[in-house]
């Protein structure tokens, strides 16, 4: 990668995006990490797989053209714990509802739609439920980061 060519305003914290527009072969509606500094300069990065629901990102990325093309770069909620703050269902057809006070985790697609797990209790231990159920993104503002040693 090659630092992004000088133009106004500021890059956008790294972090979690959805592509809206395309760069080379990273198509829009896609989920990249974006970083906004390093040696090869300012770019994004596909998922490589994912390791316990959490996307793990590869080292090599696309450089991002210029600053204004960053900006068309869609934050995210980070991957992580959450407790529901505000009761919601899944989905239209209300198949689950998810209570105020639930410990959940979330993730996300390749397209970047977001998936809240379950935790549940097993063998004296914490785990997701699996397979989790896709969410409208606005439902993730009813989710309240929680603290968790250990969990980068």
């Amino acid at each position: 990668m090659t630092p992004a060519e000088p133009d106004a305003g500021p890059l956008p914290p790294c972090g979690l995006y959805r592509t809206t527009a395309a760069l080379g072969d990273i198509p829009p509606g896609r989920l990249v990490s974006f970083h906004n500094h390093g040696d090869r300069g300012p770019g994004v990065f596909l998922p490589t797989g994912w390791i316990q629901h959490r996307a793990q990102f590869g080292e090599v990325g696309a450089a991002i053209p210029s600053t204004r093309w960053s900006r068309t770069l869609d934050p995210l909620a980070p991957e992580g714990v959450y407790r529901v703050r505000e009761p919601f269902y899944c989905c239209e057809k209300q198949c689950r509802l998810f209570e105020r006070d639930l410990l959940v985790q979330l993730a996300y697609t390749p397209e970047a739609a977001p998936v809240v797990l379950v935790f549940a209790a097993r063998d004296g231990a914490l785990v997701p439920t699996e397979p989790g159920n896709l969410v409208e993104r606005a439902t993730v503002a009813r989710l309240s980061p929680v603290k968790v040693s250990g969990w980068t």
